[in-house]
C-alpha cells in the first residue's frame, strides 16, 4: 500500500508505505515517517524527527467543547514518537496551540491531549497520560501508566514515578510517586547528571527542607526564597507561589 501524501515534506526524508500525510501538514528535514503512522490536522513538524507506524498525529481533541474550530499541533526537532502515540492539537479554549519542542522522546501508547505544552528533552514513558493543559517545563521524566490531571504544571527535571495519578502541580527538581502522587524528595540522580556544579544541587536541597519539611507555612517560605541568589531556588520559590492546583506534600504541624 502506497503512502498517501499530500502535505509539505522536506528534504531527505523517508515516509513508509501506508503512511497518510495529509494536506495541512508540514514536515521539516530528515524525518522519518514509518509505515502506518498518520500526521493530519494543522500540523507543523520540525527537522530531525522520528514518528513510529501506527501513531496518529494532529487527529481532533478528544473533546466535546471542540467543535471543529481551526487550531494547532506544533513539534521540534529531533524528537522519537514511538508506536500508537497519540497526540491532539490545541482547542480555541485553551489558546488553540499544542506545543513539543525538542529532544523528546514518547514512547508507545502515550497520550498528548489537547493545549498541552512540552518543553525539551523530556521522556514520557509507555502509557503516559497528559491531559488537556498540562504543562512539562524541560528535563521532566514521566514513568509509564502514569495519568496527568487536566491543568496540572511539573517543573524541571522533575520525575514522576509510573504508575502513579499526579493531580497536583509537581516542583522543579523533585519526585513524586503515589496515587494520588505526593513529593518523595529531590530527583538527585537527574540533578547530579545535568547540573555541574554541586554547589547548585546543595542550595536546592536546603531549599526543599525549608519548604517541605520545615512545617513553615508554604508560601511564607517561598517568599523569603524568592530573594535568594541562586537561580535554581528562585525557579522552584516562583513556582510554588505561582501553582495554581496546590502542592502535594505532607505537612507538619
Amino acid at each position: 500500500m502506497k503512502a498517501i501524501i499530500k502535505g509539505k515534506i522536506g528534504k531527505n526524508c523517508q515516509i513508509g508505505e501506508g503512511a497518510i500525510i495529509d494536506e495541512n501538514v508540514v514536515i521539516g528535514d530528515n524525518c522519518i515517517i514509518e509505515p502506518y503512522a498518520v500526521i493530519t490536522g494543522n500540523t507543523t513538524i520540525g527537522d530531525n524527527n522520528h514518528i513510529f507506524s501506527h501513531a496518529v498525529v494532529g487527529s481532533i481533541p478528544q473533546d466535546l467543547k471542540y467543535n471543529g474550530e481551526k487550531t494547532k499541533l506544533i513539534i521540534g526537532n529531533n524528537n522519537k514518537i514511538r508506536e500508537f502515540t497519540l497526540i491532539n492539537p490545541g482547542t480555541e479554549g485553551g489558546g488553540g496551540v499544542t506545543k513539543i519542542g525538542d529532544n523528546n522522546l514518547l514512547m508507545g501508547y502515550v497520550h498528548v491531549a489537547h493545549d498541552v505544552i512540552i518543553g525539551n528533552n523530556c521522556i514520557l514513558a509507555n502509557a503516559a497520560t497528559l491531559a488537556g493543559h498540562v504543562e512539562l517545563e524541560d528535563n521532566v521524566v514521566i514513568g509509564g501508566m502514569t495519568p496527568i490531571h487536566q491543568f496540572v504544571k511539573i517543573g524541571e527535571y522533575a520525575m514522576i514515578a509510573g504508575a502513579s495519578a499526579v493531580s497536583q502541580d509537581i516542583p522543579p527538581y523533585c519526585l513524586a510517586e503515589g496515587n494520588r502522587a505526593k513529593l518523595r524528595g529531590l530527583n538527585l540522580t537527574g540533578l547530579r547528571r545535568k547540573l555541574p556544579n554541586r554547589s547548585d544541587i546543595d542550595e536546592i536541597k536546603r531549599a526543599y527542607k525549608e519548604l517541605f519539611e520545615s512545617g513553615k507555612p508554604l508560601r511564607e517560605v517561598a517568599e523569603k526564597l524568592l530573594k535568594s541568589e541562586n537561580k535554581y531556588v528562585r525557579h522552584l520559590a516562583e513556582f510554588v507561589l505561582n501553582s495554581k492546583r496546590g502542592i502535594p506534600y505532607d505537612r507538619k504541624m
